[in-house]
């Protein structure tokens, strides 16, 4: 994201009356905004059953029969799932791809967006599509589609066997794996769910169910040497290249590294896990006692612990911090370095570090009101709907996306200086 090209003047910009956009079409649906701010964007009907995208109040010069799933893409500019005489396709800032499928779902960005990735199906075979150009391998199914950070490389748990549903037997010999830009590995399983691209995309690793009660991590088409009654999705160190996860035994979850396990404590439930950048740093949610949810950081639980929920673990970019959302009595609050806010909100969204990890900012609500939260202190301006923050580059500024009024409409893009903030 290459957002030290935008705009930080600090000041108030008033972008798009969204209010506007209702009467000029028969109906509006949920917006989304650019990461930087500039163009607000909603799915519109023009007339009964033709639609559009509309930008900063200008529809897009092609109409469909359908389009969901509106999203931008890191590089500010909106993709859709669109239909037109029952085909579905991607259109990208209005443009349809050349090919068009019987049904696309998944829409998935590289790190930059130049790179977009669908699940399809055409005639009963299953594929995934990368910048409109369709594995060439196809199969009866496909499940789990991920993308490498780049959006390069694709994978999917896709079915290798034929075989009936209530085919106990060949069920159990294996008839599911994993493809790789298309291509599949040489190895059956009975079932496989979440996996990770490495760093560099060049490897990949997924949970899998080798017997009807055993689970293991496969890297590469090759399993652990180690079987678990269950396991979590595995990531890899982004120095090294190892492979861990979350994996269940006799005395509960732990985290272990190829095979091999990599905390020496166990927990009721863990999972979750993330590297710092260096990798010498891994966070995961864990639960040490029965109804208390907490982060633990190098197999260490934090101290202060959560009854409902810990969500949305992230990293500082300098790997020495930790923060999470989190849920208790009913509430929910941001908790960072193992202590939380004061606050405490009807809902809470990730937390977001400042580029040079002093700052913490999350997008919060409370009695129907959409605040932003920066280091435990809650922002005057409200909102009636409202993005995640971004900090400047230099990390002095922050970047607040928002409509104030429901009534008034009006889009606005706001940068403060985070000294007039905290």
């Amino acid at each position: 994201m290459e957002y030290s090209q935008w705009d930080w003047d600090v000041g108030k910009r008033v972008i798009a009356d969204v209010n506007q956009w209702r009467n000029a079409f028969n109906r509006v649906e949920e917006p989304y905004v650019s990461p930087d701010g500039e163009t607000i964007a909603a799915i519109v009907e023009i007339e009964e059953m033709v639609f559009s995208v509309c930008e900063n109040g200008v529809p897009w010069e092609n109409q469909f029969d359908k389009i969901w799933y509106l999203r931008f893409g890191p590089d500010n500019v909106p993709s859709a799932l669109v239909s037109s005489d029952a085909a579905w396709t991607v259109a990208t800032a209005g443009k349809p791809w050349e090919n068009q499928f019987d049904f696309v779902w998944n829409m998935q960005f590289g790190t930059d967006g130049k790179y977009i990735t669908v699940a399809a199906q055409s005639a009963g075979e299953y594929f995934a599509v990368t910048n409109d150009t369709p594995w060439k391998q196809k199969y009866p199914t496909l499940n789990n589609l991920t993308i490498s950070k780049d959006g390069k490389n694709s994978a999917a748990v896709v079915q290798t066997r034929p075989f009936n549903s209530g085919d106990i037997f060949a069920f159990q010999q294996g008839c599911y794996s994993v493809a790789v830009n298309g291509k599949i590995w040489d190895t059956n399983f009975l079932n496989l769910w979440e996996m990770s691209f490495s760093p560099d995309g060049r490897h990949l690793a997924a949970e899998a169910r080798s017997t009807l009660y055993d689970y293991t991590i496969v890297a590469d088409g090759a399993p652990w040497n180690k079987t678990f009654s269950s396991v979590w999705k595995p990531k890899f160190n982004p120095i090294d290249g190892s492979v861990s996860a979350p994996v269940k035994g006799p005395g509960g979850w732990t985290l272990a590294c190829n095979g091999e396990a990599l905390w020496d404590k166990a927990f009721l439930q863990l999972w979750h896990h993330q590297y710092s950048a260096d990798g010498k740093t891994i966070a995961a949610i864990v639960v040490p006692r029965f109804g208390q949810w907490t982060i633990a950081v190098n197999g260490v639980p934090w101290p202060e612990t959560f009854d409902n929920l810990v969500t949305d673990l992230v990293f500082s970019p300098d790997g020495k911090r930790v923060a999470c959302s989190a849920r208790t009595q009913g509430k929910w609050t941001i908790a960072a370095d193992g202590r939380r806010w004061k606050n405490f909100f009807d809902m809470a969204w990730a937390p977001v570090f400042s580029p040079d990890s002093r700052h913490v900012a999350a997008k919060v609500e409370k009695d129907g009101r959409f605040f932003i939260a920066v280091d435990g202190r809650v922002l005057r301006q409200t909102f009636s709907a409202l993005w995640e923050p971004i900090f400047s580059p230099d990390s002095t500024k922050l970047l607040i996306r928002g409509i104030e009024d429901e009534k008034t409409g009006q889009y606005c893009r706001y940068v403060f200086k985070l000294s007039d903030l905290v």
